[in-house]
């Protein structure tokens, strides 16, 4: 987590009509970090109520509700925020359901979801969605003047080939340091990142800087004793 909400923890309210599921997806909103539950829905109806009392940072959110659809809910959700004229930073919505027509998941996305899981899924998967929201609104918490890359990151617009590895980067080392990177939330320097992934620091150093460059690690300085400040890197993306 970074800049306006480091440290704090993502509020999830979970929304879904049958008991068990939402009981799931409750324990893997709860064994992730950095999240807490605040509160189970498993109408539209209620749903809202909640919403409006509890004010989550995220909706998991079902497609099939024994009272309305879970689009219908989101799209509520956002009138009420318009009326309300509230400037904060609002709910967002991450809809976990099987629900795979082609119409529905365009009308999700149009209604402003965040993502869209489809039952059944991989605990990592729901893991990795939590925390891109965390990391979204970390930085639309912290921002002031927006760049094109601030926006094409928050949007995910950025072009296809900004992402794809430079000449003389290989694929399996960059895959293993973003895994050392996620194991350490903390966040390392390069010397420390070559360490941890049997590296050179000369090449633990070129990837960091690549994905620092593509917004997927944040870089800080840190100073102590004589010389230059330390890089510190840590994955956000």
């Amino acid at each position: 987590m970074v800049a306006a909400y480091a440290g704090a923890m993502l509020r999830v309210l979970v929304v879904d009509d049958d008991f068990m599921v939402a009981k799931l997806h409750s324990r893997q909103v709860a064994a992730t970090e950095d999240c807490a539950v605040v509160g189970v829905a498993h109408t539209g109806a209620d749903a809202l109520r909640a919403a409006e009392r509890l004010r989550p940072d995220l909706l998991l959110l079902d497609v099939y509700l024994p009272d309305m659809d879970g689009i219908s809910v989101l799209r509520e959700l956002r009138a009420a925020e318009e009326r309300a004229l509230d400037s904060g930073p609002g709910t967002d919505a991450l809809f976990i359901t099987a629900a795979r027509d082609g119409a529905t998941v365009r009308s999700a996305l149009r209604a402003g979801a965040h993502h869209y899981l489809l039952k059944p899924f991989h605990q990592a998967a729901l893991r990795e969605q939590l925390r891109h929201v965390a990391a979204a609104r970390s930085r639309l918490g912290a921002l002031e003047v927006a760049r094109q890359e601030d926006v094409d990151q928050l949007f995910g617009t950025r072009p296809p080939g900004s992402r794809e590895l430079p000449k003389g980067l290989a694929a399996h080392t960059a895959e293993l340091v973003e895994r050392t990177l996620r194991d350490h939330p903390a966040g390392l320097s390069a010397a420390e990142c070559a360490g941890a992934g049997a590296l050179s620091r000369v090449s633990a150093r070129r990837y960091l800087e690549f994905f620092a460059e593509t917004g997927r690690v944040q870089v800080a300085l840190r100073y102590g004793g004589t010389g230059r400040p330390e890089r510190r890197y840590t994955w956000v993306a």
